[in-house]
């Protein structure tokens, strides 16, 4: 089995569409979504900083 790994820049709150866009538009099967989550600041607790810069994507290649 081979499998890749794709790295998906995505703002949570305004990029959906555009991850089930990307993710119907996968040929393999889709293992795990893995999000990188940054270290918590005070800037994230009142909202006005992402915690989540991207997403991981591990595709099995059929």
């Amino acid at each position: 089995m081979k499998y890749k790994v794709h790295k998906f820049e995505i703002n949570m709150e305004h990029d959906a569409a555009r991850l089930e866009q990307f993710l119907n538009s996968l040929k393999g099967e889709v293992v795990s979504v893995v999000p990188n989550v940054k270290k918590t600041t005070l800037a994230q607790i009142y909202g006005v900083s992402r915690k989540i810069d991207f997403l991981l994507i591990i595709e099995k290649i059929i």
